[in-house]
């Protein structure tokens, strides 16, 4: 089992640029696939970006692509979002989510295993 949490929301302004982590207790990151998703009020948990459990395939959602990567650090097991010309948009509660399955790709949120708690991005205009 593993823990996940995230951090490094907060307020910016469009155009702007912030980097998400999602920091894992319990196993190694490198262990699963993992995923990010968000959801802004009023909508359904949506898909953002996806590392595949070998960590050598990434995918977007074709709001993100090109102004999102996701990445990992196995040494200090945390997964990235580094998310640039951010748009008022993008504002939602961000989760982090992990998956012990080696399918790819993953994209849908019951493919996943276990979640973070979310953090709150906000992108004003």
């Amino acid at each position: 089992q593993v823990q996940l949490v995230e951090s490094g929301g907060g307020l910016v302004q469009a155009g702007g640029s912030l980097r998400l982590s999602c920091t894992a207790s319990g196993r190694t990151v490198s262990s699963y696939a993992m995923a990010w998703f968000r959801q802004a009020p009023g909508k359904e948990r949506e898909f953002v970006a996806a590392l595949s459990w070998s960590g050598l395939s990434t995918y977007y959602s074709d709001s993100v692509k090109g102004r999102f990567t996701i990445s990992r650090d196995s040494a200090k097991n945390t997964v990235y979002l580094q998310m640039n010309s951010l748009k008022p948009e993008d504002t939602a509660v961000y989760y982090c989510a992990a998956s012990l399955s080696t399918r790819v790709p993953l994209r849908k949120a019951d493919e996943y295993d276990y979640w973070g708690q979310g953090t709150q991005v906000t992108v004003s205009s």
